[in-house]
């Protein structure tokens, strides 16, 4: 293949991805991604790195995903090699660690956090299902105010971590918080266990590059690209579990 035909297959690629923006975790795949095992690879970003501009810029993306997430699979690897949970699947891996396995909790807590943020990000405009709206209406009065909770979540936590709504036991959604690359998933460490339908990373290193220290315009940002059709998706799925 000559360098005019790669450009070309690569551009063709930009577009696929940019048309699907469920992208690679999307229904089924969302399950793969639990159910891999070591060594885990950094999945490939669903859009381009500039197709959420300009919201999110490029450069945060790339340096974001490049490094960032690629530093947290390498390190994964490495812990696992002399770890008893090495055999186990992520989901296995996030249920079971506990605070005495630092590296094994922030790195598979940052690759898992990290393949299904890109997820939940679109370059296109989406809605969420009747039925999630429906579900965020009687869990929260309504969308504004969910979003004002959420939001609130993500101003609130201290330094580095997330915000998340997720499905508990029950099929009941709230929102809640953790620090670092710690999620709900992790039943030892989360101060509120359930499964992730939407999550917002509020490292610095998310947003750092285009809004500085305004964390709230970041937080504004990032409903023009929540990917709504994904979060749907997911609702649907915890709520078969």
């Amino acid at each position: 293949m000559n360098k005019r035909e790669f450009i070309k297959l690569a551009g063709l690629a930009g577009v696929a991805a940019i048309a699907n923006p469920s992208g690679l975790f999307a229904g089924e795949q969302h399950k793969d991604l639990l159910a891999a095992k070591a060594p885990f690879e950094l999945p490939p970003l669903p859009y381009a790195a500039g197709a959420l501009e300009p919201n999110i810029d490029q450069l945060t993306m790339e340096i974001h995903h490049g490094k960032h997430h690629a530093a947290y699979v390498k390190n994964l690897n490495d812990a696992l090699k002399s770890s008893p949970l090495a055999s186990k699947s992520l989901a296995q891996i996030l249920s079971a660690v506990t605070a005495a396995a630092p590296a094994i909790r922030n790195n598979g807590g940052g690759h898992y956090n990290h393949s299904l943020f890109w997820s939940l990000l679109s370059p296109t405009k989406t809605a969420p299902s009747a039925k999630l709206k429906s579900a965020i209406t009687a869990a929260f009065g309504s969308d504004e105010a969910f979003r004002q909770k959420f939001g609130d979540a993500a101003k609130g936590v201290f330094g580095s971590g997330w915000a998340w709504l997720i499905v508990k036991k029950g099929g009941q959604l709230a929102i809640t918080s953790t620090p670092n690359q710690d999620n709900p998933l992790m039943t030892h460490l989360a101060k509120e266990p359930g499964t992730p339908i939407l999550g917002l990373d509020v490292w610095e290193h998310a947003y750092y590059l285009k809004h500085q220290n305004k964390r709230p315009d970041y937080i504004a940002a990032f409903w023009n690209v929540v990917n709504w059709e994904k979060v749907s998706a997911l609702y649907e799925e915890a709520l078969r579990k």
